[in-house]
This record gives structure tokens, sequence and C-alpha cells, in this order.
């Protein structure tokens, strides 16, 4: 049962890498009543900037062409004690992000991980800026910056990276990065600086940018790449690049926020006003790329005034406690599916074990325990069935060779066996089926939590989010699968039997391509199941109980 369990895990995992079965937040979206807000973005236009009511009438200089000092790449570098960052003067926007507490591979310590980047193989940056028929930097503007680099230092616990624009007839904005110590969160301030004569109008806009890096194999781990939106009618909805190709989302939001994310990290865009409504939108950009972001209510500056507009980002992992001290919901992106209310219990208990043990694999180990302490008298109902049925199997497969012409008398003949040795033919399936929910939500807390990433656990294995290099576990795993068989009493269907003979080597196949934690789970399960197997079917033996002759 359990490897069959296993099959349909498998084969969901595929269906889930090939239709990703998110809900399209863009389909059948109602229609957005007029407002103070921008209209929805147009679509791709040549400077990818978010359309506006009044955006024919923006002054040249938001579709001029940048200077040769940003169209060569000029940037600031920023380092902090999570972050390297380059920021490029083009639009102040961020246009790499290495994290440097999370290595790229066990292998490569001291190379950090690079979670955005404006590469040929990675397109994934964020952009922003203002929108203003008086003029206003937006993302294809040229800012200064008074310094090529800005480090935090080891006395400090905040830095600003500053940006100025200046329009040239008395409107100067001045673009803030704000940082913290130990924090994935980004403070980003506009200072908006009216020196001219008119009231100055305008709103704020941020938006992230990546392409499509594909679907994974059905070999592989499946975990969803993509956009997601977050409202108080729907704290996570994905959409996924194929929704935003398809239809191209608007949508009005208090208190939301809207995010790329990916295994293990997630790059989020969170209003810093939580009771206004901001546009959220999603389009296909003019280079193919994908972009998901929010516009922010319009504000107004009056001649001599200066006003700011604060900002949000979380650049960063998934960690559980920082995603929900951020934003609501925001600690939805460590995604445990349709049974998150397992999961949750499942991590805090496997949190809880690895504050005691220091260490993810005996974690999982204390935890599959647990678990199995947990079901055992569902288990031990399981195993007696299995038993049983082990020890009537000569007088079944007796009756079978007697009547196999007949199967209406073979039906009969095996029912009354059944009744007379007080068996029930499907009482081995139901404890197990219970522990399905259970099985599968542990499954999806190993893949998804950050924490155990390049964690190690001992000798060989360095690293339990990766496969096994040299496949010990998987290996492991199929022996402890032909152990169960033998354990088990054997299918009458002579074709069942030899499909169910060639599991373990397909599982071991299998598993070869999975995390070495998830191997390691089921390895250590069917471990404790066999001993629990023999241990009752040794006890049954020994009561002196033997099946009525036919």
């Amino acid at each position: 049962m359990t490897a069959w369990f296993v099959v349909l895990m498998l084969l969901y995992q595929a269906w889930q890498a090939d239709y990703d079965g998110t809900k399209s937040a863009a389909a059948g979206q109602a229609a957005i009543p007029p407002g103070d807000h921008v209209e929805a973005p147009a679509g791709t236009n040549k400077t990818d900037i978010p359309n506006t009511p009044t955006m024919d009438s923006l002054p040249d200089q938001q579709e001029t062409a940048v200077s040769e000092l940003a169209q060569a790449g000029h940037s600031v570098m920023v380092h902090t004690d999570n972050y390297r960052l380059q920021i490029s003067l083009q639009g102040a926007g961020i246009v790499k992000a290495e994290l440097v507490n999370y290595p790229v591979s066990i292998k490569e310590p001291d190379r950090p991980f690079v979670l955005m980047d404006n590469s040929e193989n990675l397109r994934f940056i964020a952009q922003g800026g203002l929108l203003s028929v008086a003029g206003a930097p937006t993302h294809m503007s040229e800012f200064r910056a008074d310094q090529e680099e800005y480090s935090l230092l080891a006395d400090q616990t905040t830095m600003e990276v500053p940006f100025q624009w200046s329009s040239g007839d008395g409107i100067v904005v001045r673009k803030v990065y704000e940082f913290r110590r130990g924090d994935y969160q980004i403070g980003i301030r506009y200072e908006i600086i009216n020196d001219s004569a008119n009231n100055w109008t305008g709103q704020s806009y941020t938006q992230i940018k990546r392409n499509n890096p594909g679907r994974s194999s059905m070999f592989g781990t499946y975990t969803y790449t993509g956009a997601v939106i977050s409202s108080p009618e729907s704290r996570y909805e994905k959409i996924s690049f194929d929704d935003i190709e398809e239809q191209e989302l608007q949508q009005d939001i208090v208190d939301g926020w809207a995010a790329m994310i990916q295994h293990y990290f997630v790059t989020a865009l969170i209003p810093a006003n939580k009771s206004a409504s901001y546009r959220y939108y999603t389009n296909v950009q003019a280079d193919g790329n994908f972009a998901i972001g929010v516009l922010a209510p319009s504000v107004t500056v009056a001649p001599g005034e200066t006003k700011t507009v604060q900002e949000l980002m979380y650049i960063g992992p998934k960690i559980h406690k920082l995603l929900e001290k951020t934003a609501t919901g925001l600690e939805l992106t460590v995604d445990y599916g349709v049974l998150w209310f397992i999961a949750k219990p499942l991590f805090w208990c496997l949190s809880r074990l690895h504050e005691l043990t220091r260490n993810w694999g005996w974690s999982i180990i204390l935890v599959t325990l647990v678990l199995k302490l947990l079901f055992y008298p569902l288990s031990a109902t399981s195993y007696r069935s299995m038993a049983n049925m082990r020890k009537v199997q000569p007088r079944i497969m007796s009756i079978r060779d007697r009547y196999q012409n007949d199967k209406a008398r073979l039906n009969q003949a095996m029912m009354q066996i059944y009744k007379e040795e007080k068996i029930n033919p499907f009482g081995g399936c139901l404890p197990i089926l219970v522990q399905i929910p259970v099985f599968l939500a542990l499954y999806w807390v190993l893949l998804e939590t950050v924490e155990m990433r390049q964690s190690g656990f001992i000798f060989w294995l360095a690293d339990l989010s990766s496969p096994d290099p040299y496949y010990v576990l998987p290996l492991l795993m199929g022996i402890t699968m032909f152990i169960q068989q033998k354990l088990s009493p054997a299918p009458p269907d002579p074709v069942q039997a030899k499909v169910m003979s060639v599991l373990p080597v397909v599982f071991t196949v299998f598993f070869a391509f999975f995390q070495s934690g998830l191997v390691l789970y089921w390895v250590v399960n069917n471990t404790l199941s066999i001993l629990q197997q023999w241990l009752i079917t040794r006890n049954m033996e020994r009561s002196g109980l033997q099946p009525k002759k036919s």
C-alpha cells in the first residue's frame, strides 16, 4: 500500500510540473471601477513603463534614452551582513542580489547564491519610479549617486543608500534604500522636493521583472516558480507565467502584497500603507519577460513642500518567522499545499527537535519515530490483518486452484474463509489510508524548509536538500521495500505479483533523484514498519493460532 501511495505521489508531482494546477488570478477579473489610480498597465510598450490616463501628455524625458553612463552599466555596490547588491544608476533599480549567507553549493561555500540578476540566463530584476505629467524619474531615468560602494560597518545597525534625480525645472527626487542588520526587509523611500512654481502630482510604482525559468522534470521534486498576489479575500493566489501571458491582471487591493517566488526564496513588494488601495498588475514586457507590480495612490506636493513616499521589499529566504512579521500572509509562500493544516504542526515539531539535536538529519529520524508512535495502534491493526492474511494464504491458493474456472464459487469460498478466520480483507488498508495525509504533509515540509538547504547529516550526506551523491539511501530504501514485500502476503493475482516484485527496483531509481532528506524519511519509516510488522507477526505465530484447513 505504501508503495502504491508513493506511485500516486510521483504521478501527481509529474502532473503538477506539466499542468501547474494554480488558480488564475487574471481570469475572470471584474472591471475595475474608476478612481484616483492609474488605469491598468497597457501591456508592453517600448519603455515598459506602466501607463496612466495621462501617459500621452508626459514630457519627453519619460521616453528618452538613458545617458551613456547608465547604458554602460554603471552601478552602485551595496554590502550588508545579508546582501551583496548591485543597484543600477538607470532607475536606481536592483539588478543583482546575492545572498551572502546562502552559498550556491556545498562545494563553493564562498560563492553566494544569486537570487536576482540581469544576465542572459537569469533575467530577474526590481524596477521602480514615479509617474507624473509634471516630470518624474521612471525606471528608465538616470540617477546620480554620491558613492560607488556602500558597506554596513560592524558598529552600524542601519544604513541608507541615496540616489538623486532632478528635472531641471525645480523637481528633485531622492530615492533612498534603507538596510537593517539581520533583516531581509529593504525600505525604499522617495523624497519629492518641489521647488517649482506649480503643484506636483504623481505616484510611485515598483515592479519585479523576470524570465520564465521553464518547467521541472518528473524525476525531480516539483516546486512552484512564478508570481503570487495576496489580498484579504485570497491571502495566497498563484499567477503562473501562462496566466500572465493569457490575460494581464489589474486589481485594486487594500492590505496586500505581490511577489515572485521560487524554491526556498521570495522577492516581495509590500505597500507601506496597509489602509490605502494600491493597483496590482501583471504584464508581458517588450523583451518577452514577465512583470508583476504595484502602483501606489497619487500624492500632491505643493510648491516649496517636500513629501515622502514609503515602500518595502523583502528579498531573501522563505524563513517562516521572518515572513510572518513582514506582511500578513507572506509566510504562505512557504507552500505546504492543501494539507497545510497538518504540515504546520509537523514543521513546529521538526523545528523543536532541531533545537535539541542541532542536526536536521536526526530531527527527521526523530519526527518519523514520533509519527510511528502516534500511529502505532492503526499500524498494528494493519499488520495484524496482513499477518492473518499471510496465515490463510495456503488455503486461499488451494481454493483458487480448485475453482479457477468458477469465479462465483471462488469468491464465495474466500468469503467463507474470511468469516471463519475473522479476517477483514480490507482491514490492512484503512489504517494506512488514514496516515497518507500526514505522510504527504511531511513530504512538503521537508521539501519547503529552507533551513534544511545545504544542511549535512552524517558521513557522505553533506546536503539533505540534494540527492544522495553515492545513492546509498535510495539503495537502502529499495532493500527495505523488498523486505516489506517478503513480510506481506503475496498478491493472489500473478500479474500483480510480478508488478510488485519490480517495484523496489523502480523506486530505487526514482528516489535517486529525490532530496536525500526525503529519502532518509522513507528509509527510516520503512525500517520502523519492518520492525513493527516482524514483531506483530512473530507474536501471532507464538500465540499458537493456526488457520483452519480447507
